[in-house]
């Protein structure tokens, strides 16, 4: 069973933030889609070996819950747990919370689709990915 993993940190700078004084919601996708690229590699599987088998992933949703505002100089870091498995798609969960106090300031939900490049299809799960996503399922992974 696998275990929520950090997949990425970030500091808050004033020109990020919009005229409230909070980070502006792009940021958060900037941050969360950092942390996407670096989930595969810390469970195992590399963006040489997706290629490898003609099968990379494309986000097909994403959907984000913003839990409290984050200002400018947080520090800020991005957990992901990968939630569920199917055919030609896993889903994770990511939270964005404050590395020095542990605020839960967003969470997102991701899913993604793997994909074949060359025919510009999604395609099914190589079974040799398959079987390291299960390892790395997380039950009851809300965020």
């Amino acid at each position: 069973m696998g275990q929520w993993m950090e997949t990425n940190r970030a500091v808050v700078f004033p020109a990020q933030c919009d005229h409230l004084g909070h980070m502006n919601v792009r940021y958060y996708a900037h941050v969360f889609d950092d942390a996407s690229f670096h989930a595969w590699a810390s469970i195992g599987i590399t963006f040489d070996a997706m290629y490898a088998q003609d099968a990379v992933t494309v986000v097909a949703h994403t959907a984000t819950d913003f839990i409290q505002e984050v200002k400018a100089g947080s520090l800020l870091k991005v957990e992901t747990a990968f939630v569920k498995l199917g055919t030609k798609s896993t889903t994770y969960r990511q939270r964005l919370v404050n590395a020095e106090t542990g605020t839960l300031h967003a969470r997102q939900q991701v899913v993604e689709v793997f994909f074949n490049l060359k025919t510009r299809q999604s395609v099914a799960m190589p079974d040799v990915f398959r079987d390291t996503i299960a390892r790395a399922l997380v039950e009851d992974a809300e965020g």
